[in-house]
């Protein structure tokens, strides 16, 4: 799960990160109010936690240009302003949860796990293309009585592929979907996490390829 992180003050968000890092989660900081919408309207996130109180661009009119977008995105506000009229602005605005400054770290995570259950219908546990089968929860991938296991990077990459099937995915669309915005990885992770997807598809002897279209990238198909 990546979360977007847009908080001005510098200490506040480190702390945040690492929180949400200790607890599984992925994420990227935005310092201010129109970075963290440019950020945000990538749909790269799972969630977005936001606080009001922005330089740039007031958390209220960013999450404002978020729903006016179509952005569903779940966001969570986080903030010292805790007056009746600053929460109805925020949960108007389309903020699903609304926590006040200062908080516990148990609140926020549990906080942020409930927009999480509402950001829509739970994945399915098993995703399928051409003659595959890939299962989440126990991290395998199938063709008929045939079954490896995957990293948890290579499950993350073939679930992306599976459910972007016959959509060109560049190196930088999975780089970002995959590894994160302030991951230091590059594009030779990617060549390298593909390559350890094609062996598995042929120890499976699956039908399936992942074939490229040179300066555009990335797709499954099933081979003729």
């Amino acid at each position: 799960m990546r979360v977007l992180i847009i908080e001005d003050e510098e200490r506040l968000a480190q702390t945040l990160a690492s929180l949400l890092k200790r607890s599984g989660y992925t994420t990227s900081i935005a310092g201010d109010g129109i970075s963290g919408l440019t950020l945000a309207e990538s749909r790269a996130f799972d969630a977005v936690i936001l606080d009001a109180m922005l330089p740039g661009m007031n958390g209220f009119d960013v999450l404002c240009r978020m729903r006016a977008d179509g952005n569903d995105t779940p966001v969570m506000m986080l903030t010292a302003r805790s007056e009746l009229a600053d929460r109805v602005q925020g949960l108007n605005a389309g903020a699903d949860y609304y926590l006040t400054k200062p908080f516990e770290n148990e609140e926020l995570l549990a906080c942020l796990r409930t927009i999480l259950r509402r950001g829509g219908a739970p994945a399915p546990d098993v995703l399928s293309f051409g003659d595959l089968t890939l299962t989440p929860s126990v991290s395998s991938l199938s063709c008929g009585d045939r079954t490896v296991s995957l990293s948890a990077r290579e499950l993350d990459l073939m679930q992306l592929l599976i459910r972007n099937s016959g959509q060109l995915l560049s190196k930088d669309t999975i780089l970002r979907k995959v590894w994160g915005y302030d991951s230091e990885a590059g594009p030779n992770s990617v060549e390298a996490y593909l390559s350890f997807l094609r062996k598995k598809l042929n120890l499976l002897s699956s039908n399936v390829r992942i074939s490229v279209t040179r300066n555009l990238g990335y797709k499954l198909e099933v081979k003729s």
